[in-house]
């Protein structure tokens, strides 16, 4: 969960002038990739693996195939390490210190390998088309999923920091080309809520270094990509719902988990957590 940002980036793609702006752009729609992340939140990781390989084949030029790849990767070892949980999310000194095993090497060096090649593929198609959204979205993503990786995974804080800045940086160039391209707002608000619940004496620390947090923004930003996110979407409404389980806000949580639930039967992890919600929530619980 990576990314941070000081406002709304909508606000400020918005508040550019006309010139930066090239109309209405949006990503290439490619219903492979969509298969595949479907595979992926139906946590059948090798199957999704094979569904973006076989379509990297078909598009070696295009960094969407790898990042897409990679993400198989980080979602394999979140699940592995139980991180997209509640026993997870609710643990201060695990979601703010990252996971109690070690990660694994074989996943890690496939992980990176995909990563990389994302992003050279990203840069060399920037180079001649600095406003192209595909290569943003997929140097957008890959940078989050990187200091995802390294801040709850490696437990890198300091890394996962400087990735973060450089994940954001990217996200409000995308923003500003594609503003419907709000899958860019995942990893931001994932970052910007975690960060934000960090001590404040870390807070005020990290600020020295050009770090914010922000767990309100960070809600909200999730929100965006949970309504109209696409690649992203469901694992938005994921994050949301253990974000909004952290801050009692159990209705949310539980909409969140209903929605994930019926668009994913298969997946018997959101199932449990839309279970443990169900036996939580009570009267009071209005918001």
């Amino acid at each position: 969960m990576a990314g941070f940002c000081t406002g709304s980036l909508a606000a400020r793609a918005q508040s550019l002038p006309q010139s930066a702006t090239v109309g209405p752009i949006r990503l290439s729609s490619q219903p492979e990739i969509d298969h595949g992340f479907r595979l992926l939140y139906e946590l059948k990781f090798p199957e999704a693996r094979g569904v973006f390989q076989t379509w990297e084949s078909a598009h070696p030029q295009e960094a969407l195939g790898p990042a897409a790849e990679a993400a198989s990767y980080l979602f394999q070892e979140f699940d592995r390490q139980g991180v997209l949980t509640s026993d997870f999310f609710l643990n201060d000194d695990r979601l703010l210190g990252g996971i109690e095993g070690t990660p694994d090497p074989q996943t890690r060096d496939t992980f990176n390998s995909a990563i990389q090649h994302a992003q050279d593929l990203a840069h060399a198609r920037l180079k001649s088309d600095p406003q192209n959204a595909d290569a943003l979205f997929a140097l957008t993503i890959s940078t989050g999923m990187r200091a995802d990786y390294s801040s709850l995974i490696e437990k890198r804080q300091i890394e996962s920091l400087r990735l973060t800045r450089e994940a954001d940086t990217v996200a409000k160039n995308l923003l500003a080309v594609a503003p419907s391209a709000t899958d860019a707002y995942v990893a931001l608000g994932a970052a910007n809520y975690i960060l934000g619940c960090l001590p404040a004496y870390k807070r005020f620390l990290i600020r020295f270094g050009g770090f914010h947090g922000d767990r309100v923004l960070g809600m909200q930003q999730l929100e965006m990509t949970a309504a109209s996110g696409h690649y992203l979407r469901p694992y938005a409404k994921l994050t949301l719902g253990l974000a909004a389980m952290r801050e009692k806000k159990l209705n949310l949580a539980r909409i969140q988990f209903e929605q994930l639930v019926a668009e994913f039967p298969e997946n018997a992890k959101f199932a449990r957590e839309l279970a443990k919600l169900k036996g939580t929530i009570g009267p009071a619980a209005t918001r």
